[in-house]
C-alpha cells in the first residue's frame, strides 16, 4: 500500500526555494527604497532652488541667515516675502519645505544675500551625483 504525500526532502527543498526568493525580493526592494529616497532629495533640493530664485528675483537678495540653518526645522518652516519663518508665512514662495527623508539627516542652508548653499546628503549616486554630502547653489547642483 502506497500512501500519497509529500517527502521531507521535498518540503525542505520547496522552503529553501522559498527563502531564496523572498531574500532576492528584500535586498530589491531595500535598494529601491534608497534610489527613491535619493531622487526625492534632488527633487526637493530643485524645489528649494526655484524657491529662493523666486524670492530673489521679488526681494534682490537671498534670504540672509547669520549662521547654517536646519531647513524643515521648527524655526524654517516656509520661505516667504521676510526669509524664512516658522508658521504662516505670507505670499510663501514655498508654504513648506520640505525635509529629508531619513530624520538622522537634513538640508542645511547657508546664506547671505548674494550667495546660498544647500547642503545634502546622497546615499547613491543619482544622475552626475555620487554618493555621499553635496551642494546645490544659484550656480546649480554640485
Amino acid at each position: 500500500m502506497r500512501k500519497k504525500g509529500f517527502t521531507l526532502i521535498e518540503l525542505l527543498v520547496v522552503i529553501a526555494i522559498i527563502g531564496l526568493l523572498s531574500t532576492l525580493a528584500v535586498v530589491a526592494l531595500n535598494s529601491a527604497r534608497l534610489k527613491a529616497r535619493d531622487a526625492k532629495r534632488v527633487a526637493d533640493v530643485k524645489q528649494i532652488q526655484t524657491a529662493l530664485e523666486l524670492y530673489f528675483n521679488d526681494q534682490s537678495a537671498y534670504p540672509s541667515e547669520g549662521a547654517a540653518v536646519v531647513l524643515g526645522a521648527s524655526a524654517t518652516k516656509c520661505l516667504g516675502t521676510i526669509g524664512f519663518s516658522s508658521a504662516g508665512c505670507a505670499d510663501a514662495y514655498m508654504g513648506l519645505i520640505p525635509v529629508d527623508p531619513l530624520p538622522a539627516q537634513s538640508y542645511t542652508y547657508v546664506g547671505d544675500n548674494t550667495t546660498y548653499s544647500l547642503i545634502f546628503s546622497l546615499e547613491g549616486p543619482v544622475g552626475g551625483l555620487g554618493l555621499g554630502v553635496h551642494t546645490a547653489d544659484q550656480n546649480g547642483l554640485q
